[in-house]
C-alpha cells in the first residue's frame, strides 16, 4: 500500500480493503522502520493518529465520511498542531507544546484526515537543503548522501522514501517546490492568500503560503480543496470562491500556451537537467501545447530583492522570541539585557542569526531607503513582468532549480551559492503567483522538477497541466530504491 496514491488509498478505504486503523499502523510501522535512514520527521504522533482513525474507520462504516476521511498525512513542523511539540526545527521552540491547531490543521482534521506527525524542516524555514535543522538534516532517499532540499525537505523526503502518502509543506521563497524537485514528488506553492497562514509559525509575512507535497497533481488536487478558502483569522486570507480542483484534471490541453523564459534557459544550467527540462516540454507539445519564448527581464534582480524583503520581515517576526514569555530561555540571567542577548543566542541557529542582523540592518534608519524601500520596487518590476508574460500566454514553464541535488555539506560553507539554488522559484513568491513543480526526469541519477506557473487563482489550471504530463509519462511514480512494498 506504500506505493498507493492518495486517490488510491482513498479507493481502497470506501471499498473496504482495509480499515484507516490497518492503514495508519502500517505506515506508522513503516516509519519506525525507515525513518532512521532519512531523519524526515521530528515528532510521530502515534496515539493520537489511530484515535483519528478509529474515528475515521467509525465514519466510513455510517456512510458520512467525506473524500479524505480516514487518510495518513504529515504536516511540515511550522504549523501549529493542538498538544504536540511544534519546533520549527529550533533549539528556541524545543519544548513549545501548541495550545491550538493551524487552520490548515484544522482543516484537515474536520476532512477526518489522520495526522502521522510532524516533519523536519529548515529552522524557522531558513535555508535551501534542511541542513539548519537543530534536530540534523534530513536525507534525500533517493541517495541519503544527498540533501533533499528546504526549508521542506522533511516533508519531501517522507512522500519520497513512501513514510506517509503526503504531507503539507510551505513556501516562502521555493520552499515547497524546491524540495519537490529534489526528492521527484509534486508540489503547489497556491496564490497568496488561497491558503490561511492562521497558526503558521511566521517567517516572512508577505511571502509565506503553505500548499501540498504530494506523489501526484491528482493529490495535490485533493489536498488543495481540504486546505483552500477564506479564514477569517487571517487578515491575508482572499475571499474568494474555492472550485473543487479536482474537477477539471482532464481537460485536454489542445491550443495551451506555455510561455519559456528566456532568463530560466542559460548556460548557467546542468547539460543533463536541461536536457530533460526540453524533453518534458516536447511532452506538452504531443499533448497539443505550443512553446513561445517570453523575457521576465528582472529575474536577475529576484535573489537580491528576496534577500533584503525575506530578512527583514523575518528580523520583524522573530523578535517574540525572547526568552520571557515562551520557548527558549538561558539559565540564570544577571538581568534583562543578558536574558534576551543569550536566550536569541543560544536559542537561535546561524543561519537564523544570519537572517535577523540581514534585516535589521536593512531596516535601520539611513539604510531603509537605500534598501528595503528599493527592495520593494524590484519587487513590483517582477510583478509586472509575471503580469505581462501571463497576458500572452496561458502558464509559464523551466526548470523548478538550476541543479539536482547536491551532497551534504557541499554549500553550507558558502551562503551565497546555496542561496542562487532558489533563483527560479524566488520571484513567484515576490509576485504571489501560483507555482508547481512535477518530477520531468533525472540529472546525475538524481530527480529534477519541471516548474509550471499561472496566473492569480490559476491553481485548478496548473493541477490540470500537471495532471494531463504525469498521464502521459511515469516520472511521478517512479521511487527511489529500498522504498517499494515490503
Amino acid at each position: 500500500m506504500f506505493d498507493k496514491t492518495l486517490a488510491e488509498l482513498a479507493k481502497g478505504l470506501h471499498q473496504g480493503e482495509y480499515s484507516s486503523v490497518e492503514l495508519t499502523q502500517a505506515f506508522l510501522q513503516r516509519i519506525q522502520q525507515q525513518d532512521s535512514r532519512y531523519n524526515s520527521f521530528i515528532s510521530v504522533c502515534e496515539d493520537q493518529a489511530l484515535n483519528q482513525a478509529k474515528v475515521a474507520d467509525q465514519a466510513i462504516a455510517t456512510g458520512t465520511a467525506g473524500a479524505f476521511t480516514g487518510l495518513p498525512i504529515a504536516h511540515k513542523d511550522i504549523l501549529c498542531t493542538q498538544g504536540v511539540r511544534t519546533s520549527c526545527a529550533s533549539k528556541m521552540l524545543d519544548s513549545f507544546i501548541s495550545p491550538y491547531n493551524a487552520t490548515v490543521v484544522e482543516r484537515f482534521n474536520h476532512a477526518g484526515a489522520v495526522t502521522l506527525g510532524k516533519t523536519n524542516m529548515d529552522e524557522f524555514a531558513m535555508g535551501s537543503s534542511n541542513e539548519t535543522s537543530y534536530y540534523g538534516p534530513a536525507r534525500n532517499p533517493w541517495n541519503t548522501d544527498y540533501v533533499p532540499g528546504g526549508s521542506s525537505g522533511g516533508s519531501a523526503a517522507a512522500v519520497a522514501g513512501r513514510l506517509t502518502p503526503a504531507a503539507t509543506g510551505t513556501d516562502t521563497g521555493g520552499s515547497i517546490r524546491q524540495p519537490a524537485a529534489l526528492c521527484g514528488i509534486t508540489g503547489l506553492k497556491p496564490t497568496y492568500g488561497r491558503v490561511s497562514r492562521y497558526g503558521m509559525i511566521a517567517f516572512a509575512s508577505s511571502l509565506d503560503q503553505a500548499g501540498p507535497m504530494t506523489r501526484s497533481a491528482e493529490d495535490a488536487a485533493m489536498m488543495m480543496n481540504v486546505m483552500a478558502g477564506l479564514d477569517p483569522r487571517d487578515s491575508t486570507s482572499v475571499d474568494r470562491a474555492v472550485p473543487d480542483y479536482c474537477a477539471e484534471l482532464n481537460n485536454p490541453l489542445q491550443g495551451l500556451k506555455i510561455g519559456l523564459p528566456k532568463e530560466f534557459f542559460t548556460d548557467q544550467l546542468n547539460p543533463e537537467l536541461a536536457q530533460q527540462t526540453q524533453n518534458a516540454l516536447k511532452e506538452f507539445e504531443k499533448l497539443g501545447a505550443t512553446l513561445h519564448e517570453i523575457s521576465l527581464p528582472n529575474t536577475s534582480l529576484s535573489v537580491p530583492a528576496y534577500y533584503i524583503i525575506a530578512p527583514a520581515e523575518a528580523s520583524s517576526n522573530l523578535s517574540r522570541f525572547d526568552g520571557v514569555r515562551y520557548g527558549y530561555r538561558c539559565d540564570s540571567p544577571v538581568d534583562l539585557e543578558d536574558l534576551y542577548k543569550r536566550s536569541r543566542g543560544e536559542g537561535f541557529g546561524t543561519e537564523v542569526q544570519r537572517r535577523i542582523m540581514i534585516g535589521t540592518y536593512a531596516l535601520s534608519a539611513g539604510y531603509y531607503d537605500a534598501y528595503y524601500n528599493k527592495a520593494l520596487q524590484v519587487r513590483r518590476l517582477i510583478q509586472n513582468d509575471f503580469v505581462s508574460a501571463l497576458n500572452e500566454v496561458d502558464v509559464i514553464m523551466g526548470p523548478t532549480t538550476p541543479h539536482p541535488a547536491f551532497k551534504l555539506g557541499e554549500k553550507t560553507s558558502d551562503p551565497v551559492a546555496m542561496y542562487m539554488e532558489d533563483i527560479f522559484t524566488i520571484s513567484l513568491n515576490l509576485a504571489g503567483l501560483p507555482g508547481m513543480s512535477i518530477p520531468c526526469g533525472t540529472a546525475n541519477g538524481m530527480p529534477i522538477g519541471l516548474q509550471i506557473i499561472g496566473d492569480y487563482f490559476a491553481e485548478q489550471k496548473l493541477l490540470n497541466v500537471a495532471h494531463q504530463f504525469q498521464l502521459a509519462t511515469d516520472w511521478h511514480q517512479q521511487s527511489p530504491e529500498g522504498t517499494g512494498e515490503e
